[in-house]
Order: C-alpha cells, then sequence, then structure tokens
C-alpha cells in the first residue's frame, strides 16, 4: 500500500508541477477568458438586462461561468497530459511497473482537478463571490473530478492530437453553453426546458449556483446524485480500459 501511495504521489506531483511551471499558459488564458465575459455580458450587457431569481446578472452569471472554467480545464489537462505521455511512449514505463490501474488514473486525474480548481478558484476572485462555500466546493470538486475522468477517457482514445479537441469541441463546448451559464432554463419555453433538463451539465452549474446564490432551477440533490453516479461509472471505465490496454498496447 505504502507503494502506490509513492506511486501515486509521484505521478500527481508530475502533473501539478507541469501545470504550475508552464503557469502562463495554463492559468492565466482562462482567467482572461473568464474575465472578458464578466466585462462583456456582466457589465455592458447584463446593465441593460432585468434581474434574475432575484439577482442581478452579473450575479447569475458569476458561477456559471466558474464552472464552466472548471470543466474546460479540468478535462483539457487531463486528455492532452495523458495523450501527450502516450504519444511520448512514456506510458509504457508505467505498464511494465507494478502500479495498480487505480493508481495511473489518480494520478492523472489530480492533475486535471488541480488545474481546473486552480482556474475556478481565481476565476472566483475576480467575480468578488463567496457564499455557503462548503456546498460550493463540494461541487466544484466533484464536477472538476468528473470532467478529469472523462478527459482521460478521451486521451485513452485518442490516436492523435487533433482527437484531442473533438469532444471538447463538438460536445462539452455546446453542452455547457446549453447549461444556463447565461440564463435561466424559467425564461425558456415549456418544451425547450425539458430538453434542457436532458443536459447533465446544467445540472452542475445550478448546483454550483446555488451555493452562491440560493438559486438553483432544478433539484440540487438530484444534481448531486447525477455527479455521484458520474464519477463511479467514469472512474470503473476508466480502470476497465486501462487494464484491458485499450488505446495503449498495440
Amino acid at each position: 500500500m505504502n507503494s502506490n501511495l509513492i506511486s501515486l504521489g509521484s505521478i500527481a506531483r508530475k502533473e501539478m508541477t507541469r501545470i504550475f511551471r508552464i503557469w502562463v499558459q495554463t492559468l492565466v488564458p482562462p482567467v482572461i477568458t473568464m474575465t472578458l465575459y464578466f466585462i462583456i455580458f456582466g457589465s455592458f450587457i447584463g446593465s441593460q438586462l432585468r434581474d434574475i431569481g432575484g439577482y442581478d446578472y452579473m450575479a447569475f452569471i458569476a458561477p456559471g461561468l466558474i464552472m464552466m472554467a472548471i470543466i474546460t480545464n479540468s478535462y483539457s489537462n487531463t486528455v492532452s497530459s495523458f495523450f501527450s505521455t502516450k504519444f511520448q511512449r512514456n506510458i509504457e514505463e508505467l505498464l511494465v511497473s507494478p502500479t495498480p490501474s487505480w493508481v495511473i488514473v489518480l494520478g492523472y486525474v489530480s492533475g486535471g482537478m488541480t488545474r481546473g480548481l486552480s482556474v475556478g478558484l481565481l476565476v472566483s476572485l475576480v467575480s468578488l463571490l463567496f457564499h455557503s462555500v462548503a456546498h460550493t466546493i463540494l461541487f466544484a470538486i466533484l464536477t472538476s473530478f468528473v470532467f478529469s475522468l472523462a478527459g482521460m477517457i478521451n486521451g485513452i482514445f485518442a490516436r492523435k492530437f487533433d482527437d484531442i479537441s473533438i469532444i471538447p469541441t463538438f460536445v462539452i463546448t455546446p453542452l455547457t453553453y446549453l447549461g444556463g451559464v447565461f440564463y435561466s432554463i424559467a425564461l425558456l419555453p415549456q418544451i425547450w426546458q425539458v430538453i434542457s433538463k436532458a443536459n447533465p451539465i446544467i445540472y452542475m452549474i445550478n448546483g454550483f449556483r446555488y451555493g452562491f446564490l440560493g438559486f438553483s432551477d432544478i433539484s440540487v440533490w438530484m444534481g448531486m446524485a447525477m455527479l455521484v453516479l458520474f464519477a463511479v461509472l467514469l472512474f470503473s471505465v476508466n480502470l476497465y480500459l486501462l487494464e484491458k490496454g485499450t488505446g495503449i498496447r498495440t
């Protein structure tokens, strides 16, 4: 067990060192992007809009923008890091070692979570909004964990660098923008409210928003249950794929 902890610590330390060594590339750009969202949508456009749920538009979109930063950075860090390890053939060193698959998964996921939560914290400081900290942190950690796991699955299946951008571009980004970041689904026609509830990201964003503002369009407990379910499912899938050698062994 002690050797497993050493292995986990080594992988996690490598991932975290990589993130903070090139912080200008990993942490600064998303913070600048989110700041522009705050300025354009929150100040310029939001000042022309009526309140949502009793909150001004800037306060309403802040939790969604923070969660969007956590989702995209958790996913992108894990998929790019794991695929780079495959591409450089460094993964073979892990596979021939006695390191269990669960240690490899958690090691790489820790890097994605570190980047996602670090960016989320920086964006939170920009937003200057902190309410119900415990609830907010729990949703942030679970969401970061889930999307880091999802990013690793993408990294496992990716065969070239183009493959690591397909899912973020055509799946995650549309679902995030349609996940209630900039609006309340209560403002939509009834049919679109029903359709929107099929988007899992809307539960994550609303759960995070509830921690900030005490306002949510959907059941917070359902969102929490979905996050736990996704975490268990994706972790199991990662273990299975690593044990089988999918995308790694030829």
